[in-house]
């Protein structure tokens, strides 16, 4: 990779992105193997440090590393001297001092990662900052997409839900416009940025805001759902949870607005019946599933391109 660190996907190339995907397409056989175990990142330390809960993005990079014969070591918040008081640079210091070759770190508030990389020699990846973005998740999706439809270039995308808390759809935006797809943003008023709707209205990237569903699934090849982040809110953003399933849930009836083969996805994990119904999130075009295991494959393709060299 051009930089020692993946902080972000806004700013990344088309020929970056394809890179990863590339590469990911390599590891991804890895997973039919009798033994999953190749020695490419053998003698690297990874350290997972995660102060947010997760179970797929933390669980896919410990996966990931493992599986490159990487030595793996697993940090919460809870269990980081940081809930003793310690601040965030003398524990960055501290990691350093132990010569970790990349540090993976998901935190609550934005750009503690880019952060931690200006106070440390390891690469660091970002796994979710804050509202801000989640890189290997918007290349993982990227990737199952390239699986399902071979193409970016033309395929209409709506992503709908919470864009207003989601660092997926932020990323997702950068990747999928980056590779030449049509982005739609749906979501209630009160839930898009002001600064995304500016974006979508000046006309230059591949991009559009709607607050209606229907217009934003029709003819979808994709469909995107967004988790509602209620642990994110402090205010009312929607009447209630019955309200905006009605209007911004991913129901069967909808599903048939897009085209017959449509792909619906969701990062996870999912509030069943309030986003997306359990028909819709259970149904043959769900790629779901599909999505947890692409995110093992891409994440062994950013750790070895950040570690092993291009």
């Amino acid at each position: 990779m051009a930089k020692r660190d993946l902080l972000g996907t806004e700013g990344m190339t088309s020929d970056e992105i394809v890179a990863i995907l590339d590469s990911a397409e390599a590891f991804r056989e890895i997973a039919e193997r009798p033994v999953k175990k190749v020695p490419t990142l053998r003698g690297k330390t990874v350290v997972n440090l995660f102060f947010e809960s997760s179970t797929r993005t933390r669980t896919s990079f410990e996966v990931a590393g493992k599986w490159l014969s990487a030595d793996v070591i697993n940090v919460s918040g809870a269990g980081s001297s940081v809930s003793k008081g310690e601040t965030l640079l003398d524990m960055a210091r501290t990691l350093d001092a132990m010569s970790p070759d990349c540090i993976v770190i998901r935190h609550q508030a934005s750009g503690v990662p880019q952060w931690i990389a200006r106070h440390s020699n390891a690469s660091v990846v970002n796994a979710g900052d804050g509202a801000h973005e989640h890189p290997t998740q918007a290349l993982s999706d990227a990737f199952t997409i390239q699986q399902h439809k071979g193409r970016f270039a033309g395929l209409k995308v709506a992503i709908v839900g919470d864009i207003l808390h989601s660092r997926v759809a932020r990323s997702n935006v950068h990747v999928l416009t980056a590779l030449g797809s049509n982005v739609w943003l749906c979501a209630p008023p009160t839930l898009i940025p002001p600064a995304v709707e500016a974006l979508a209205g000046s006309g230059g990237a591949c991009l559009r805001v709607t607050h209606s569903m229907d217009e934003a699934v029709a003819d979808a090849d994709v469909v995107m759902m967004l988790r509602v982040q209620f642990e994110r809110m402090n205010e009312s953003f929607f009447p209630s949870t019955r309200e905006y399933a009605r209007l911004f849930g991913l129901t069967p009836q909808r599903v048939r607005r897009a085209r017959p083969d449509v792909a619906v996805m969701h990062p996870g994990p999912i509030n069943r019946g309030i986003e997306i119904d359990d028909t819709v999130a259970d149904a043959p075009c769900s790629l779901i599933l599909d999505q947890v295991a692409s995110g093992v494959a891409v994440r062994m393709a950013v750790l070895y391109r950040l570690m092993a060299g291009a």
